[in-house]
């Protein structure tokens, strides 16, 4: 086992905890505006040994993830349907104010960054802040299955794949096996049930069927593992083994949260938009 992983999950899981328990939706706003941004920061700093960056743009969005909150939840659908061409519209602008210093692919690499990394952390934000109409529907309890269904998986994975993996995936990852995915979704599955259960039986939240919640999480499992080779893939095409080194044992932000951001968007269509939490 890889002490140092281990070690940083241990001293860093209590604060996710406490944050998500202890923290109102204002808080949390921040903190994921705060994590988008170190991610942001991992990502511009791979980029920009090939392309020009515009880093102020991604940074200014990340801001608007902290007070996303304080925003009328009726304009989110409009704001997000003028909000992607206008980020374009700014992005080239800067080709035209810039006499071609910047060129398409600069654009390009840079718009895909904010969509993926901003964009998609923004729904973490929305998930949790949801209310909704039943008590299991409270972002309190629905976030927990960003978690059991990312980390859980990557856990899983690890602890299987390291066991019994014989069988490479893809050569995206090489050190990912079929075995460990086929681990991981299943342990997800079995974790994300634990996490069902307590808070039924301790907190009396009202509650989707087990088979609903097994059905969820082996989704949100398989496009996790989707988000956790799309990073692996860009780490691939930048030649870097991680974003950073902040999380000994882990790499950088971008490297802890690429499979949760990835299943945001998922988790809050599947929870709030199909099944009207």
């Amino acid at each position: 086992m890889n002490i140092k992983r281990f070690i940083t999950g241990i001293v860093g899981l209590p604060f996710v905890i406490l944050a998500i328990i202890f923290g109102n939706k204002y808080f949390i706003d921040v903190v994921i505006g705060v994590v988008a941004m170190m991610a942001y920061y991992e990502y511009i700093h791979c980029i920009s040994r090939e392309y020009k960056s515009i880093s102020w743009l991604g940074y200014l969005l990340c801001v608007c993830i902290m007070v996303i909150h304080l925003i009328p939840e009726k304009i989110y659908g409009p704001l997000i349907v003028i909000g992607l061409p206008t980020i374009l519209l700014i992005l080239f602008l800067h080709i035209i104010l810039t006499n071609m210093k910047f060129s398409f692919k600069d654009i390009a690499i840079n718009f895909f960054g904010i969509c993926y990394i901003i964009g998609f952390a923004g729904f973490v934000a929305l998930l949790y802040g949801n209310t909704g109409s039943k008590d299991m529907a409270n972002g309190k309890y629905l976030i927990w299955y960003l978690f059991t269904c990312s980390w859980g998986t990557d856990t899983c994975a690890y602890l299987i794949g390291n066991k019994f993996g014989k069988h490479k995936f893809s050569k995206v990852s090489p050190n990912k096996s079929i075995e460990g995915c086929i681990g991981g979704a299943l342990g997800a599955i079995l974790i994300s049930l634990a996490f069902t259960f307590v808070i039924q039986k301790f907190f009396n939240a009202e509650i989707y069927s087990y088979w609903l919640i097994a059905a969820i999480s082996l989704v949100l499992s398989i496009i996790g593992q989707i988000g956790d080779f799309a990073a692996s893939s860009i780490k691939r095409e930048f030649k870097i083994k991680d974003f950073s080194e902040i999380f000994p044992g882990h790499g950088g932000m971008m490297d802890r949260i690429d499979s949760v951001i990835f299943i945001a968007p998922y988790a809050y269509f599947i929870f709030v938009t199909l099944l009207g939490a």
